[in-house]
């Protein structure tokens, strides 16, 4: 029996296990709009908050608008919210014109009494770096994405100029700085609803009940079941084709394939690489990829002794068979890793190469190291596919029969989600199988959150290594304006971790996602994100 009947017959043995539970409500939800099924369930719906996942992959841009968008061709600034933007001769003011007539989302617990102004961007950026916000502590008080850049130490000041225009107030010149506010974390709230829950004492329901001017808005969240998203009639660039879009959060992997092959599902996000020959081999439907501006790598400890040697971190890269790892488990979508930075980032250093799969060198390394045969690390392995690595187990078991070949013995302890959050906090592991998605298109955004001081000391540095020299660079390019200057400062950087090995880039993924050929309008992104403010069905 070929993989392909094997995988098709568990899928479709799954349908039956299922049942046909409530056709008339699938039915009803197709003439109105799609289901979509992910590979995630969301624990909030504020990206904010989150170091990635649905809600910042594909939940934000429904909900939420922000300032700016990005090209997903030139990776540049476009206007969003804002309309048109000036920067200060010396780089730290950064004036934004808002559109007018923007309107907020009308739910059962908020009604909107004004549109859009420039009191809502304050107060949506001050409640992520301002410690007296009222909304600064509430669902956790801690903002990855945004205190992996200092954010509170870049910005002096935000304020209004007048009812449409904003000014953020640097503490210093940052050319990304128009990149990140399009990324999916710099999201804009309704300052009202902010004031109402703060009145009703109900300060919670910010973060779970959410208020954007996206062209959905959020209508009912079963945990592990559905989230189901309404029609945002008074979206400013029009109101959407489809009445509603329901995210089936209920299954995932082989379940969720199931469900798209028994038409219980209209999109599936992420397949496993494993399932696209059971997906392009259906005529009912389409398989959309994107060559993904992402990842995957295995970050080592250097807060641990051992790794704080370079002999051990470079034995441990000699040692690991990338080109089997595209093959086994990318099944030849993927493109082996040399830099953190991927081959379409202006910034690639061509130049730059991650140590060759040489196990008897890395033998050598350990034994100069003064181990022999008697080291063993432990590695934290998430279990959710990503597009940066569509089997996380899989790697990590390949992983540690390299290591294990140079003598170095791997226990995996298995997580269903990894965050930089919970992995900064811990101390106890030496290996993290991990990848990164960028935000936006500015090389800046794949350094400094992964792997800066700043980063560390935020605790979301998870490889726990700060290099002052790395630092400086990536500092420098921020502060120029001149494109071969900022080049030069980042072929630099990426020098620095080809040296020191601070972590393992492994591969570069490609983005899938299929659809059945009745919808229209489905976008894909470089970064993960994507808006259904233009899908329809044609049938």
């Amino acid at each position: 029996m070929s993989a392909y009947t094997r995988l098709l017959f568990a899928c479709f043995s799954l349908v039956s296990l299922m049942g046909c539970s409530e056709p008339q409500k699938d039915t009803d939800i197709r003439s109105r709009g799609f289901i979509y099924c992910g590979q995630d369930t969301p624990t909030i719906f504020n990206p904010q908050l989150t170091d990635g996942g649905l809600t910042t992959d594909t939940l934000a841009a429904q909900i939420f608008d922000r300032l700016l968008v990005l090209d997903p061709v030139s990776h540049q600034p476009l206007p969003g919210l804002a309309r048109s933007w000036s920067i200060s001769d010396d780089g730290l003011e950064y004036t934004l014109a808002l559109r007018k007539g923007i309107e907020f989302q009308n739910t059962d617990w908020f009604t909107p009494t004004r549109q859009l102004n420039a009191q809502d961007v304050i107060f949506s950026f001050k409640r992520v770096i301002d410690p007296s916000h009222p909304f600064f502590n509430i669902s956790g008080g801690r903002y990855p994405w945004f205190e992996s850049l200092a954010f509170d130490k870049l910005i002096n000041d935000i304020v209004a100029i007048d009812s449409h225009t904003v000014k953020f107030i640097l503490s210093r010149p940052d050319n990304s700085f128009l990149s990140n506010l399009a990324t999916s974390y710099a999201v804009i709230y309704s300052q009202e609803y902010g004031q109402q829950l703060l009145q009703a004492g109900q300060l919670n329901q910010l973060d779970m009940k959410p208020i954007g001017t996206g062209p959905f808005y959020l209508d009912q969240y079963i945990p592990n079941d559905l989230i189901r998203l309404k029609r945002h009639w008074g979206y400013w660039q029009g109101a959407a084709p489809m009445n509603q879009v329901v995210f089936d959060i209920s299954s995932r992997g082989t379940g969720s394939l199931a469900k798209l092959l028994s038409h219980e599902c209209d999109v599936l996000s992420s397949p496993v690489a494993s399932q696209l020959s059971v997906i392009s081999g259906s005529s009912e439907f389409e398989l959309m990829a994107q060559t993904g501006m992402n990842v995957s790598f295995l970050a080592l400890n250097n807060n641990k002794p051992i790794l704080q040697d370079i002999r051990v971190r470079k034995a441990i890269s000699l040692a690991i068979n990338r080109d089997n790892l595209l093959g086994s488990v990318y099944y030849g979508t993927g493109t082996k890793a040399k830099s953190m930075l991927p081959p379409m980032s202006w910034a690639y250093n061509h130049k730059s190469q991650a140590l060759d799969f040489d196990p008897e060198a890395a033998i050598r390394l350990l034994k100069e190291a003064g181990y022999n045969n008697e080291l063993t690390l432990s590695m934290w392995v998430p279990t959710e596919p990503r597009p940066y690595n569509p089997s996380p187990r899989k790697t990590a078991e390949l992983i540690q029969a390299n290591l294990q070949a140079i003598g170095i013995e791997v226990t995996m302890s298995h997580q269903d989600k990894l965050d930089r959050i919970s992995m900064g906090e811990s101390t106890s592991f030496d290996l993290i199988l991990s990848g990164w998605i960028a935000d936006n298109g500015d090389p800046d955004n794949f350094l400094r959150p992964l792997l800066s001081c700043d980063a560390k000391q935020a605790g979301l540095n998870i490889a726990n290594w700060c290099n002052l020299d790395f630092d400086n660079l990536l500092e420098l390019a921020l502060r120029t304006n001149k494109l071969d200057q900022r080049l030069n400062y980042y072929h630099r950087a990426q020098n620095i971790l080809d040296q020191q090995v601070p972590l393992i880039p492994l591969a570069h993924g490609v983005h899938f996602q299929v659809h059945h050929k009745s919808l229209g309008g489905l976008q894909m992104s470089p970064f993960g994100t994507r808006s259904f403010s233009s899908v329809y069905r044609s049938e």
